[in-house]
């Protein structure tokens, strides 16, 4: 009788396999990320912007693509994070520093790597306390997402090219956003995610009545309104940091004034 061998684990080929949809969603944002830093190296920097705003949209859809066909993975979340840090911390990097930051020599180049720099911790740490279990509320983002800091660069540089402006305006104003978004991408303050919007369940008819206005809107004057709702996020993060301080120091002060008044009478 022949002896059974006993198969190697070492000789075994290790077998694995990936989803096509919502990796094809995440490749196009890689994509978008490249070939913004190729536009902006050209001084092509309104397609670059315009690259870095589709990668945006694409970003937002794998996701949600991946939940709703059930194809989540442990690949997927690291393809994306490395994708994201393409084309939301790399390619709005290059981009802020040759549209705007090259003047500042040192300062500039600084100022556009601390946005690199804190993009990937940004990333990094939603992982990790996405593994830990640790994250905020699901309908919420541990600061600002980079995805919209990006989507802001991009859409300043609408904004500047529509109204045509340059010159120092142009330089300091993209200086001091540019380390305004690095600090609230890893600052603990807390921005809406919209995950909670259930696209294909039944909502109001005032709902697709609004979101067709809002489409409208945006039609009219994309370039700015697109700067706008980016600015109006942005902000969101403080905004509702300030609320809930002051929702925290109300009932403090009520019970404040009524000893206040308790000594009063006594």
């Amino acid at each position: 009788m022949g002896t059974r061998q006993k198969s190697d684990p070492a000789d075994k080929k290790m077998r694995f396999g990936v989803y096509l949809l919502p990796n094809l969603f995440t490749s196009g944002t890689l994509f978008c990320g490249f070939y913004a830093i190729i536009a902006a190296i050209k001084g092509n920097h309104q397609d670059a912007a315009v690259a870095i705003v589709i990668a945006a949209v694409l970003d937002g859809l794998d996701g949600r693509v991946a939940r709703l066909t059930k194809t989540t993975s442990k690949f997927g979340m690291e393809y994306d994070s490395l994708s994201d840090l393409v084309a939301f911390g790399v390619a709005p990097g290059i981009l802020a520093f040759l549209w705007g930051l090259q003047n500042y020599g040192r300062l500039g180049w600084l100022a556009a790597f601390l946005y690199v720099a804190t993009t990937a911790l940004r990333l990094a740490r939603f992982n990790s306390l996405n593994l830990a279990g640790q994250g905020v509320p699901k309908n919420y983002f541990l600061g600002l997402p980079c995805p919209s800091a990006a989507g802001t660069v991009a859409t300043t540089v609408f904004l500047f090219q529509y109204f045509g402006i340059l010159g120092p305006v142009r330089h300091v104003a993209v200086l001091i956003m540019v380390y305004c978004l690095s600090f609230l991408m890893v600052s603990s303050l807390r921005y809406y995610s919209f995950k909670e919007i259930q696209w294909l369940q039944r909502h109001p008819f005032s709902g697709m009545v609004g979101l067709i206005l809002a489409i409208v809107v945006i039609a009219m004057e994309p370039k700015v309104t697109l700067f706008v709702l980016a600015v109006i996020y942005v902000l969101s993060g403080p905004a509702l940091m300030t609320v809930r301080v002051m929702m925290k120091a109300a009932p403090s002060g009520e019970t404040a004034s009524k000893m206040k008044g308790k000594r009063n009478e006594q």
